[in-house]
């Protein structure tokens, strides 16, 4: 097979070969208690969700119960949620398909909880268990969706904004991983948490089909519609695994008043980031829909903060629709062939090519400050400028490295496309992509409102925090600086507009950056 993306997430959910041993060192100076020496926990008693601050929810009784120790059988267990999100108190459908006689179900709050990293706040009696219907492909689109009915649906009356976990424990030993999204209600004040949920489902090949490849792993049968009326590849969870959870830990362990959104609830509502202090993207947040943009440029403009944690954010531009279960179930992207959009040459602001090619190119590095430039790469994140605040508490010199921080993609800034000034570059990374020398960069730039926009430009940002992390290479020092580099910025970023503490010191002159993408039209966008 080919080496794309597609592949390389493969090799990666491998190499994690789930177990209820690959605890995330997350905290910024010691790991958290092993499994062995912690024991499960029980759940903590009812309190009311909206009282408890980010420090009282991770003084409750945490478990280490939560990790999946067997995946069992393909068909064994698997499941979906019918809402990417859900308000405190709304009830979540579930849809689930068992070749066991019975399954149960527990739902788990990720967060820190004393090193545990979740909480369990929910679980079901015995339910009887038989397969749903095969899934449904439409042919025009490629997509893969189920027609499933209800399986059962669950309340949570008690539940904290957060990112949550489901687990379906068949009866015969198979378990899965269902992940939802307990949406805040507002982020006045917040450090706003995305989940990256288009992203998951555009690298989500549980039927055969994604936006990269389909049954044979080529490139030119891939899906142009994925739908999330469907369960997920691998664990059910597993872009949510590598890139989000271990951040997660952390910002509930730094005990910041934090808010949770999905990217679909950003794009649907105007006013979601109202007030917020900043926004989190997390390691691999590729697919953005137009509305997420303006909603998220508007809140920059007004003074919000942003912290991209990883590279190749809002690279592909989507469109959200319906689907039979609700609205934004399914996520559009024709990328390379966008000229098979059904609103090519009707509406071309929406439509769904890269974010910078035809028929209305917007590059990311507007709001980003830096530009995706290539896959694959492998490369030690080098530090340029050790005196800047973010660094404080690193103890790195200029040209202190940490082996094979940057990739497997990596971002630079790029003279030539759109910037904002003043933007310092932080690290300056030399690296070969397809046989063209370039670098990787971390930059962080302050906008006229106020705001402070940090970008890492390595997808191995969040990876780094602590194990699992699939045979990489990635060492404990790497963690040590990915943490506290991260909870630097976003303490700074939670006391609101961070450029009049701490401006920019603009060192693009002295850089000496390439003008242009050094790889070419194309290169950058390999499956």
């Amino acid at each position: 097979m080919a080496w794309t993306r597609r592949a390389f997430l493969g090799a990666a959910a491998a190499a994690a070969a789930v177990s209820a041993g690959a605890v995330a060192a997350v905290e910024l100076d010691k790991s958290p208690r092993s499994p062995a020496a912690a024991g499960g926990r029980p759940r903590a008693t009812r309190r009311l969700a909206r009282s408890r601050t980010t420090a009282a929810e991770n003084s409750l009784p945490g478990t280490n119960s939560w990790w999946i120790s067997n995946l069992g059988a393909p068909d064994e267990i698997l499941g979906y949620a019918g809402q990417a999100s859900v308000l405190p108190g709304e009830r979540v459908s579930l849809y689930v398909s068992t070749t066991a006689r019975e399954y149960q179900v527990r739902a788990f709050r990720i967060g820190w909880y004393g090193g545990d990293l979740a909480r369990q706040v929910w679980q079901s009696g015995a339910i009887k268990g038989y397969q749903q219907a095969a899934a449904a492909f439409t042919e025009s689109t490629r997509t893969i969706s189920t027609q499933w009915n209800v399986s059962l649906t669950v309340p949570t009356d008690d539940w904290p904004p957060g990112s949550y976990l489901f687990r379906l424990d068949a009866e015969t030993g198979g378990q899965r991983y269902v992940p939802l999204t307990v949406r805040s209600a507002t982020t006045a004040g917040a450090v706003v948490i995305k989940n990256a949920v288009p992203t998951w489902q555009a690298y989500n090949t549980w039927g055969g089909y994604d936006l990269y490849v389909g049954p044979s792993g080529g490139y030119d049968e891939r899906s142009y519609v994925v739908s999330l009326d469907r369960p997920g590849d691998y664990d059910g969870a597993y872009l949510f695994q590598v890139y989000e959870r271990k951040l997660v830990n952390l910002v509930e362990r730094l005990g910041l008043p934090l808010a949770y959104l999905t990217s679909m609830d950003i794009a649907g509502n105007p006013r979601s980031l109202d007030g917020a202090s900043a926004l989190v993207s997390p390691g691999h947040d590729e697919y953005w829909s137009p509305p997420e943009r303006t909603v998220v440029t508007a809140a920059r403009d007004a003074g919000m903060n942003i912290a991209f944690l990883g590279a190749n954010a809002m690279f592909r531009r989507t469109r959200l629709q319906p689907s039979p279960l609700g609205d934004s179930r399914e996520v559009v992207c024709y990328k390379t062939s966008y000229e098979l959009d059904p609103l090519y040459g009707v509406q071309n602001d929406l439509v769904t090519s890269d974010w910078r090619e035809p028929p209305n190119p917007d590059p990311e590095s507007s709001l980003i400050g830096t530009l995706y430039e290539g896959y694959p790469a492998i490369a030690d994140y080098v530090v340029l400028t050790p005196d800047a605040w973010l660094f404080k508490g690193t103890g790195v010199s200029e040209g202190t490295s940490f082996p094979v921080l940057v990739g497997i993609e990596y971002d630079r800034v790029t003279p030539g496309y759109p910037l904002e000034r003043p933007i310092q570059v932080l690290a300056h990374s030399p690296l070969t992509c397809n046989g063209v020398a370039s670098f990787a960069d971390s930059a962080y730039y302050t906008h006229p409102s106020g705001a402070g926009v940090f970008n890492t430009g390595t997808m191995r940002w969040v990876e780094a925090f602590g194990p699992p992390t699939y045979g990489w290479g990635l060492t404990s020092a790497a963690g040590q600086f990915t943490r506290r580099v991260t909870a630097n910025v976003l303490t700074a970023f939670a006391d609101g507009p961070a450029a009049a503490k701490y401006p920019a010191q603009d060192n693009l002159a002295a850089v000496h950056e390439q003008f242009g993408d050094p790889l070419g039209p194309g290169v950058a966008i390999v499956q």
